[in-house]
């Protein structure tokens, strides 16, 4: 692919600065914010803080992600072609600092993560939200300046590729944060697949899928059978079977998936308490919900304060608008995700496809299992919802990505 100079993309920026942007997708995005701020208030309404609400600060992240976006589209996405490795590399390094001991401070590394960099009064910066979007950039790079034809050419694509993607998401799961890393292989299978490679791959890649899963279950199972045969609390005794297993999963994660599939044999105050209180809040909002701020399991809270307002926010919205008010979020996320792949159509090139199919999918995996969460249907990830759930990184990397979708639909005509 030819690049153009940056005299060509100042020539682009001053032509192009009117009349061309798509307005479906930042709709649906202001009003999923709107429902986000509204939300975050109603599920801290009745804690008294000394410090700054958190709807106030995720109307500051939101204002800053508004800024992000617009400078984000109004750059062609081609420009980032040429800085892909600089940029990957640069959001490698505090994937690598975020792991140093006492980097994160006893704020972040909460329960026991490392996983945010503490920035005095901006609050935490979370280094796996950039990696997305690193991965993302990369995956679309080695795409499209490789050859697929072979078997022997995809094969060298597919090496690259894992070492790529391989490297931030062991570093990921490193801090350990399995939620952030799980969303990057659907997102870079479903580049991989309008990539035309061999069905082959896709077939052998289930297997892989499938194996692991099996392994997940057997270790699970067994961790299970361990905690009952010794008399040990899935709560308080935790860590006791991460040294003897070769999985790399630790004791919590193992809890949410037997507070899954055993919730009857899970400590109801502990582990299941969650998912609990989100199936009630979802259940009793009915047809309309019970009214903003007066959503009894948030208010009083049975839904735990310290995740209402950002991985259970979607059970605030269940109990409060009732089942209108999930079907109108489930609307707007819908605009975002048909409008992702109607720009990947129009895209006037491959690279411009791949970025607007990753951006939607990485956004798809996100909305339903964010959802699925809580209303029982996957285990507990604390993956949280785009737009809505409250969180500075975030915020800020929702606007980033839905900005290189906006330029894509901006830039889907060779004006240069």
């Amino acid at each position: 692919m030819n690049l153009p100079s940056p005299t060509d993309y100042i020539s682009v920026f001053k032509t192009t600065t009117r009349g061309r942007w798509d307005l479906l997708t930042p709709f649906a995005m202001a009003g999923l914010s709107l429902f986000g701020i509204a939300f975050i208030y109603s599920a801290q309404f009745s804690v008294h803080e000394t410090s700054v609400p958190y709807w106030i600060k995720q109307l500051i992240y939101l204002a800053l992600g508004t800024g992000v976006y617009v400078g984000v589209s109004l750059v062609d996405y081609r420009f980032w072609l040429s800085v892909t490795h600089w940029f990957y590399a640069l959001c490698l390094i505090p994937l690598v600092i975020v792991l140093i001991p006492g980097v994160g401070g006893s704020a972040a590394e909460a329960w026991g993560a490392s996983r945010w960099i503490p920035l005095g009064p901006l609050g935490t910066y979370q280094p796996s939200e950039t990696a997305k979007i690193a991965v993302l950039l990369m995956t679309a790079s080695l795409l499209i300046r490789s050859e697929i034809g072979t078997v022997r050419q995809s094969l060298g694509v597919l090496g690259k590729l894992a070492l790529a993607v391989g490297i931030p998401m062991l570093l990921i799961m490193k801090q350990p944060d399995l939620k952030s890393a799980i969303v990057l292989p659907p997102m870079v299978f479903s580049m991989l697949y309008v990539s035309k490679l061999s069905t082959r791959f896709f077939a052998a890649a289930l297997g892989a899928f499938l194996l692991i899963l099996g392994i997940v279950a057997w270790d699970t199972a067994s961790y299970r059978s361990f905690m009952k045969e010794h008399g040990y609390s899935f709560l308080r005794d935790q860590g006791k079977y991460d040294q003897q297993s070769w999985v790399p999963l630790h004791d919590y994660q193992r809890n949410r998936i037997v507070g899954f599939v055993w919730p009857e044999e899970v400590d109801p105050m502990g582990v299941g308490w969650n998912r609990t209180q989100s199936l009630i809040s979802v259940g009793s909002g009915g047809l309309t919900g019970k009214g903003w701020t007066e959503g009894t399991q948030a208010q009083l809270g049975y839904l735990p304060r310290s995740v209402a307002h950002n991985d259970f926010i979607f059970s605030v919205i269940a109990e409060e608008k009732g089942f209108l008010g999930s079907l109108t979020v489930l609307g707007l996320f819908g605009l975002v995700l048909f409008n992702g792949i109607r720009i990947a159509g129009l895209a006037r090139d491959r690279f411009g496809t791949l970025l607007a199919l990753g951006v939607t999918v990485l956004f798809a995996v996100h909305v339903f299992v964010n959802i699925a969460m809580t209303i029982g249907l996957v285990p507990i990830t604390g993956i949280p919802l785009p737009f809505i759930s409250y969180g500075g990184s975030f915020v800020l990397s929702c606007c980033l990505l839905q900005g290189l979708v906006q330029s894509v639909y901006r830039f889907r005509k060779d004006f240069i």
